[in-house]
């Protein structure tokens, strides 16, 4: 398999995994948002924080590993770009 193609393949299952993530903190979690709030967080049911806060916590730490782990994949193949300074 070239280098190319591992590349891609690699991307491809990065970019894959990190769109499940998203679906689930951004449809699942909200939508069984009434089962869990028997779950209590920080005082508040886990659900309403879930909606609130939590979510959109787990989007920002999520694009932060996507673009190290994105990188590290870049860095890997050799298609990276140089850091101008």
């Amino acid at each position: 398999m070239s280098a190319d193609t591992e590349h891609w393949r690699k991307t491809r299952n990065l970019t894959i995994a990190h769109l499940l993530v998203w679906f689930v903190f951004a449809f699942l979690i909200h939508w069984f948002a009434h089962d869990i709030n028997n779950i209590r967080f920080l005082g508040w049911p886990l659900g309403y924080y879930m909606a609130a806060q939590g979510s959109l916590a787990v989007f920002v730490v999520q694009l932060f590993l996507f673009s190290r782990q994105q990188h590290a994949i870049d860095v890997k193949y050799g298609v990276h770009e140089e850091d101008e300074v």
